[in-house]
């Protein structure tokens, strides 16, 4: 076997390969995407928000301890990380 027929079938071996890679992430993509709880409607993300916002407040004015702040932050924002 010559050595260009050799380099030539080894360049056609690896571009067999990343296509399949990246098929193979295509449909992970995919199949991750169809996963995903469904987005959050604005409204809802709205009193997300808000919520947090007046959590901040209530911490800054020492109304809440710090444990029940982060676990209430901790919360509100697993919500918003669905987005």
């Amino acid at each position: 076997m010559s050595q260009a027929r050799f380099q030539k079938q080894q360049r056609e071996k690896q571009r067999r390969e990343r296509a399949a890679a990246k098929f193979a992430k295509k449909t992970e993509r995919r199949e991750a995407a169809e996963d995903a709880p469904p987005p959050l409607a604005p409204a809802e993300e709205a009193e997300i928000l808000a919520a947090l916002a007046d959590l901040h407040a209530r911490y800054g004015r020492d109304e809440i301890e710090l444990e029940d702040f982060e676990a209430q932050r901790d919360e509100l924002t697993g919500r918003l990380g669905s987005l």
